[in-house]
């Protein structure tokens, strides 16, 4: 048997046993799994940007709320190899709940592109919490004045605007360019795309005039945005934002039907058992209740949910698929 599927197999039965064992009274007595020392948050970025900075805020919010038994979670940053350092530390951690990593649309993306040497089917996505805006940006005083000018400009010349990405080409952010530039007829394998360690990098360099258009989520932009650095001219969302995001058009409303909806959420080690799985499920939860958790997601531009275990795994498995499809859509571009 494929030892993935077996594992994915595993992991469903866990949960199933689990809730078997809750609906018997001779096992009410069992104690369910909680840490029994402090919490590594491993996060995959450089300091900076949404990943960061939900990460944490989960963290905070685990401590403030008490939902970790008065344990510390202490965030380690392990940028490098698109998210393959903090993999490999998960991998090592196999078992151990005490270990808490980032699931997120981009890592399924550089998986599928091959950015990302690991297969994510291995590990257990436990939650997701944010449901995140992609926005096109330019520096305040930009020529460009709209997403229009700039898929004109790229039809007639696709190496003629410098393009932020972070962290790497093969991610989220560029598949979330290069599908709406795609469609409208750029030749999206020679667009030129740089990469920056972070968002919080790849916004300082387009307002410093080192490159001419950026992609990222809210978090970064919108506050820029809001202080007059930075201008929004595309949201990769299917319907018009609120808030600071009510002005900015979406692809679909420019004539092009591009969405693209990336993910946050949390990713627990490969061999975790059905008691942890049901430990983190719950405590985030909590935090997804939570009015200062909710205020920084929906500061940030960003939409707060809560999906558990059950709907994460289908998601990683539902997003590889349509990942593979885009990615094969857009050809060399996507690499």
């Amino acid at each position: 048997m494929n030892p993935q599927l077996s594992n994915r197999r595993q992991a469903l039965g866990w949960l199933a046993a689990g809730a078997a064992f809750l609906g018997r009274p001779q096992l009410a007595h069992a104690a369910p799994w909680a840490p029994t020392g402090n919490i590594t948050y491993n996060i995959g970025v450089a300091p900076g940007g949404s990943v960061d900075l939900y990460a944490r805020g989960i963290k905070n919010a685990l401590e403030t709320l008490k939902l970790v038994g008065g344990h510390t979670v202490l965030p380690l940053n392990k940028p490098g190899a698109a998210g393959l350092l903090v993999l490999q530390a998960m991998q090592k951690a196999r078992g151990d709940a005490h270990n808490l990593s980032t699931f997120h649309t981009g890592s399924i993306a550089g998986q599928v592109t091959g950015v990302l040497k690991a297969d994510l089917r291995e590990f257990v996505p436990v939650a997701m919490m944010v449901e995140e805006t992609t926005l096109v940006a330019v520096a305040a005083d930009s020529p460009l004045r709209s997403a229009t000018e700039i898929v004109d400009k790229l039809r007639q010349s696709p190496e003629s605007l410098k393009i932020a990405v972070a962290p790497l080409r093969g991610l989220n952010l560029h598949l979330a360019i290069a599908k709406p530039l795609k469609l409208a007829g750029v030749d999206v394998s020679r667009l030129t795309v740089v990469p920056f360690r972070s968002s919080g990098e790849s916004v300082t360099a387009v307002m410093g005039g080192h490159v001419d258009v950026v992609i990222a989520t809210g978090p970064t932009v919108t506050p820029l945005a809001q202080s007059g650095k930075l201008r929004m001219l595309a949201s990769c969302d299917p319907v018009r934002g609120k808030g600071p995001l009510a002005e900015v058009p979406t692809w679909r409303e420019l004539g092009i039907a591009a969405d693209y909806v990336s993910y946050n959420g949390v990713l627990l080690p490969p061999g975790v058992d059905a008691e942890q799985i049901r430990f983190w499920e719950n405590a985030l939860r909590q935090v997804a209740q939570s009015a200062d958790w909710r205020q920084l997601v929906e500061k940030s531009g960003n939409k707060p949910i809560f999906k558990g275990y059950v709907d994460s795994h289908r998601y990683l498995q539902s997003e590889l698929k349509d990942t593979q499809e885009l990615v094969a859509s857009l050809g060399a571009g996507a690499r």
